[in-house]
């Protein structure tokens, strides 16, 4: 039986890289023939976008943005070159944002996510995934036929059903968010029917340890997938269980929050996806979760890139004394002093008023470094903040910029 879905899992990283690249130009494009990307790239050389260092001088897109834009140039924000009756499906999910899907199979790229999670031809797969307006549901379930898997089409809720499907069809494989997979299992030990499934994709909710044990403790092997409802599957978890393998289809980014610069090797930063397909192109969506890489290949054979998983949000905007202070504000102190490393604006309370410290690590602290980087903070922010400066190294390596430690309520 093969190991992986497909031999992209398995090239060179170099191979892959340059494929990928080679193909960005044409869907660069494509997007343009959309006004709102024809707007944002409008005198660039797009021809010369072949490699990661002309893509980061692109501009950022972030995903918060999307309803407000989608609202203002219906239904797609213009960021589509077709029009809407050129696709298969037309969905909304959360904001509303809208999304269309394209024809063909598996146009998510989710079926290596099932296949790593040992879905295989013949398998029954239950899908309780939403079909109800959400894509979700067809991501998982053209992902599932792609593999050659049988999908019911369950939905989620009504547990009552989806015991009577189980009993009936004895699925070997569930889809799904963990913690409704917990509640079919406990709901069938109650009515005494053993669950038939044996493997499991899981997304859309935290996963904690807990929850893994006692689902592999069931005769379960659940494996978790990172996706959206805009980009499909980002990164996926193998049998190797050492953090999650990207889409091998897209270019992946994790910058600095607020801003679209590449973070250094090793730090966090917000995810940003770069697709290739010309029918509805994303020019550097940043998704507003923030991870980071993990070094070296994984112990399974696949050859991309590894992330670690969901470690918080980007999106850390604080009011302070009825101002707001965001991350990118935080990022434009830090290009306006090369000497500084790594920021953290804390926000707490003194007495009756909030107080914000900017902690911030110093490589090479000259004279005056403090007070002129004070100043920048008040210019930037129209607030005033003390600084400290802390050695390269001192501040944590969670990609947060601003920290709000006032108490709640």
């Amino acid at each position: 039986m093969a190991e992986h879905f497909d031999a992209r899992e398995t090239e060179s990283p170099e191979a892959r890289e340059a494929d990928l690249f080679r193909r960005l130009p044409q869907v660069l494009a494509a997007a343009v023939a959309a006004p709102a990307y024809a707007e944002r790239l409008a005198g660039i050389d797009l021809a010369a976008v072949t490699d990661r260092a002309a893509l980061a001088r692109l501009p950022v897109l972030r995903k918060s943005e999307l309803p407000a834009l989608h609202k203002a140039r219906p239904p797609f924000g213009g960021f589509v070159p077709g029009p809407a009756s050129g696709f298969a499906r037309l969905y909304t999910s959360p904001g509303p944002i809208f999304e269309p899907e394209p024809e063909g199979s598996d146009v998510w790229h989710t079926a290596r996510a099932l296949f790593a999670a040992g879905f295989r031809p013949g398998d029954i797969v239950l899908n309780t995934f939403s079909y109800h307006l959400v894509p979700a549901g067809m991501i998982m379930d053209s992902a599932a036929r792609a593999v050659g898997c049988a999908v019911i089409p369950a939905g989620p809720g009504n547990t009552e059903a989806q015991l009577e499907l189980i009993a009936a069809y004895g699925p070997s494989a569930f889809c799904g968010t963990p913690d409704f997979l917990k509640i079919l299992l406990d709901a069938g030990e109650k009515a005494g029917i053993a669950p038939s499934f044996r493997k499991a994709l899981v997304s859309g909710a935290a996963f904690p340890k807990t929850l893994q044990d006692e689902i592999a403790g069931r005769g379960i092997e659940a494996f978790q997938a990172y996706a959206t409802a805009d980009l499909g599957t980002i990164a996926y978890e193998t049998e190797a269980r050492s953090g999650l393998v990207l889409n091998e289809s897209l270019i992946v980014e994790l910058v600095r929050p607020g801003t679209g610069e590449p973070v250094p090797e090793g730090d966090v930063g917000e995810i940003v996806v770069t697709t290739l397909d010309p029918r509805h192109p994303w020019i550097r969506l940043a998704v507003g979760d923030l991870t980071a890489f993990l070094p070296g290949q994984s112990p399974c054979g696949r050859t991309n890139r590894r992330i670690k998983g969901w470690m918080g949000r980007a999106d850390q905007t604080a009011k302070v004394k009825g101002m707001f202070v965001r991350p990118e504000q935080i990022a434009e102190v830090a290009r306006r002093h090369p000497e500084l490393g790594r920021l953290r604006l804390v926000v707490s309370r003194q007495g009756e008023a909030d107080a914000m410290v900017l902690r911030a690590e110093a490589h090479s602290p000259g004279p005056g470094l403090g007070e002129a980087v004070a100043a920048s903070l008040q210019a930037l922010t129209k607030l005033r903040g003390s600084v400290e400066l802390v050695a390269p190294g001192a501040l944590p390596n969670d990609g947060k910029v601003i920290a709000d430690e006032r108490p709640i309520g």
